[in-house]
């Protein structure tokens, strides 16, 4: 079998029936949780674990599949915000500008500012890796923090710019939990299938390659920087479009938003899902975004990082693939078990002290015909 053809087979998801039903079931289900839920869960819950989810899958596609671990996502998602807060419609301070672009301009230039910026910065980490990827990236998001926090001819400085707020289309107001929920699942969904896609393709394939072995891939005529930069701009477009619903999520933006908590906090939601896999993403968001909301119930506020921390060590520790590698492990062990236990084929063994006798398998005569060597 071609390398290349196995390697697509490994990434591509399974397509059993199972796999189909269950994939039914979770579309089905994502589709009606907004009139089942109560309005909290469908906008604090469900909304902003799918805007996080998008946000960390940027990250999961760079990291897992490209071997790049940036902690720059949540910086060109806080550009792509900050781009959308000036040129859309937002509250007019006497310090900050608002230019006041319609919806149908604002988002694509916020969006495209937000891709530059992260081709930029993929364009200065590319040719590293490891650690160095890492340091090169948080610099830069460190450096974007300080200039949001101290410009405030663009930014508002500490302030930030507040009531970025979503158009009214079709008659219906986007900021309303419902149809929010819809628009970030809308957005969710399709980033998905997009990276899941192209994990697929020959662009995905090689991608994989440069993780595995950037020298052997430059041996064999692939262009690993093209490849990699590449990855940093479809990332970048990911974050962006999730940055300009974050912005519009909370309503407004400030340096908090992108400072180095909210990136190392993506860091965690994409580790606690699994880097390996995109769907991962949205189930490290969904528990991220559970304990921020519930875990207050017991401990202190001021005290929630700890509970963010054990989770993430421990999760760590005993899955370095998140909870999706947990969660394959377990379902293996118990196929495995099952299938022991139900195996009427394999044989007897003689226990200690059983006295019983086994009679030997007759062995299996060949006949004259079966010589084929």
């Amino acid at each position: 079998m071609n390398p290349a053809s196995h390697l697509a087979t490994l990434s591509a998801p399974p397509s059993d029936k199972s796999f189909q039903r269950w994939t039914l079931w979770l579309v089905l289900g994502l589709l009606l949780y907004p009139w089942i839920a109560s309005p909290f869960f469908t906008f604090q819950v469900g909304a902003q674990a799918l805007i996080l989810g998008t946000i960390a899958l940027s990250l999961s596609f760079l990291a897992g599949q490209g071997g790049m671990v940036s902690l720059s996502q949540m910086t060109v998602a806080g550009i792509a915000g900050y781009a959308m807060a000036i040129l859309g419609m937002a509250e007019p301070t006497a310090a900050s500008v608002n230019l006041g672009w319609p919806c149908w301009l604002a988002v694509p230039a916020a969006v495209a500012l937000g891709t530059l910026a992260a081709t930029g910065i993929g364009a200065l980490a590319v040719r590293t890796e490891g650690i160095y990827t890492i340091m090169i990236t948080l610099a830069v998001g460190v450096a974007f923090y300080y200039l949001a926090q101290q410009n405030i001819l663009l930014f508002n400085g500490f302030q930030g710019i507040s009531r970025v707020v979503p158009p009214t289309l079709m008659g219906l107001d986007w900021r309303s939990p419902v149809p929010f929920y819809y628009l970030a699942l809308l957005v969710a969904g399709a980033a998905l299938s997009a990276v899941t896609y192209l994990l697929c393709t020959p662009f995905g394939i090689a991608l994989q390659g440069t993780r595995d072995n950037a020298r052997r891939m430059r041996a064999l005529g692939f262009q690993v920087t093209a490849h990699r930069l590449a990855a940093h701009a479809l990332a970048g477009f990911i974050a962006a479009v999730g940055g300009v619903l974050w912005v519009w999520y909370q309503g407004r933006i400030s340096p908090g938003t992108v400072g180095t908590g909210a990136m190392i906090n993506v860091l965690v939601v994409a580790v606690l899902g699994g880097l390996r896999r995109p769907v991962g993403a949205f189930i490290g968001a969904l528990v991220f975004v559970l304990l921020q909301n519930f875990a207050i119930d017991l401990v202190s506020r001021e005290r929630f990082n700890l509970v963010i921390g054990g989770v993430f060590l421990a999760i760590v520790l005993f899955s370095p693939d998140g909870l999706l590698g947990l969660w394959q492990r377990l379902r293996q062990s118990w196929l495995r078990t099952g299938n022991t236990g139900a195996n009427p084929r394999s044989p007897v063994q003689p226990q200690a002290g059983d006295k019983r006798v086994i009679s030997p398998q007759p062995p299996v005569q060949q006949l004259p015909g079966d010589n084929h060597e």
